[in-house]
């Protein structure tokens, strides 16, 4: 009689360009390792700096290929990128083949498209996720090869095949999940605590926008704000400074790497609206200023945000719109309503998805349960 061999999930997530893609990544990979320990990961991702800092000290093997979006570039740009792809599907179909994945999952970010493509020809089962309310291209086109597809936002379910998308939610990650299930409001503090976030693209205008409101409004209240402060990679020296000016007690940086402690510690935040912030924030019960970015693809930020606005979880403004002073006068207005700022925290609680990665994991293992041959042994953990 032939022995039975247990096999373990191999599992390459792919995606990055933005802690927006590549989080839910990582929430997806820590998942599943929980649910199969012997699981292998894979992150395929980009060069840039943002997804070598965001996977540092995971413990995820890490590879990267040439690969450069098309949308919103030039046309020599464009046609570089075009000509690039070639490559870019030979790289990842190699990477695959020496990886041999029973799943491959994209995240998002023009490197999943060939990475997605390469598998399918492959023969591998794929599974992508969207985080925004309206699909990237690399996302569209995979939603008609992929085998599921996942998306966080309600709506964003009529831009794929209905027959094999579900609507998830956001991956949080897990060390941000398990803080936010403990943390408790604090009572009998003196002054409230700003958090301000202006993402991996967007930092520079909401910086100056946050420096004019604390000029002008904020440090003249009693007491002022305590402002934790993250600037991108840009501003951190000349954000500092200006709060040393005003006599503010802030804490800046460029980058906060314990978001949830950080989450936990706010009162009022005031960010753009990449989905997988919003994500977080609202499993925290947190109320928002939002403030989109305006130059998203699609304006997607601003319809990110919609969902929360019509909540009642936070307000938004349009950056044209808004001025130092302006933005100062409505931290004001929420801070000092303490009745408006408990019904904001208590609705951004309703609408928060603490579950979307857990659905995604049960419906990629039943998924690999209905797929795998079984003949050769089992996955663990069904």
């Amino acid at each position: 009689m032939k022995e039975e061999t247990t096999r373990h999930i191999r599992l390459i997530v792919t995606g990055g360009g933005t802690g927006g893609h590549l989080f839910p990544g990582i929430s997806l990979a820590q998942a599943m390792m929980l649910a199969d320990p012997g699981c292998e990961v894979l992150f395929i991702g980009t060069e840039r700096k943002i997804d070598k800092t965001a996977l540092s000290n995971l413990g995820f093997a890490t590879r990267s290929i040439k690969s450069q979006g098309i949308k919103g570039k030039s046309f020599f740009a464009v046609l570089k990128a075009l000509f690039q792809q070639p490559l870019a599907l030979w790289e990842a179909a190699g990477i695959i083949r020496r990886f041999k994945p029973d799943l491959v999952f994209g995240v998002g970010g023009y490197v999943t498209g060939p990475v997605i493509l390469a598998a399918r020809l492959l023969g591998v089962t794929t599974c992508i996720h969207e985080q925004n309310s309206i699909p990237g291209l690399a996302n569209k086109l995979l939603g008609y090869i992929a085998n599921k597809i996942f998306v966080s936002l309600p709506g964003s379910e009529k831009y794929f095949p209905a027959s094999k998308t579900i609507l998830s939610g956001n991956p949080v990650r897990n060390t941000i999940l398990k803080v936010s299930r403990e943390a408790k409001p604090e009572s009998g503090q003196e002054s409230s605590t700003l958090l301000i976030l202006g993402g991996s693209q967007g930092a520079r205008r909401l910086n100056s926008l946050m420096l004019e409101a604390a000029e002008n409004i904020l440090s003249k209240l009693s007491p002022p704000p305590f402002i934790i402060h993250q600037t991108g990679g840009h501003d951190k020296d000349h954000v500092q400074r200006k709060y040393v000016e005003l006599g503010l007690n802030a804490r800046v940086q460029d980058f906060f790497s314990d978001m949830a402690e950080i989450y936990s510690q706010a009162d009022l935040i005031i960010s753009r609206a990449g989905a997988t912030t919003l994500a977080e924030l609202t499993v925290f019960h947190k109320p928002v200023i939002l403030i989109p970015f305006p130059f998203a693809a699609d304006n997607h930020q601003e319809i990110n945000g919609q969902y929360l606005v019509e909540a009642g979880a936070g307000l938004m403004f349009r950056q044209a719109d808004l001025t130092g002073d302006k933005l100062g006068m409505e931290i004001k207005r929420v801070l000092e309503d303490k009745k408006l700022l408990a019904e904001m925290a208590d609705n951004s609680g309703k609408v928060a998805r603490p579950e979307a990665t857990d659905t995604i994991i049960n419906a990629c293992m039943k998924l690999l349960k209905n797929r795998l041959d079984t003949a050769t042994g089992k996955i663990l953990a069904f």
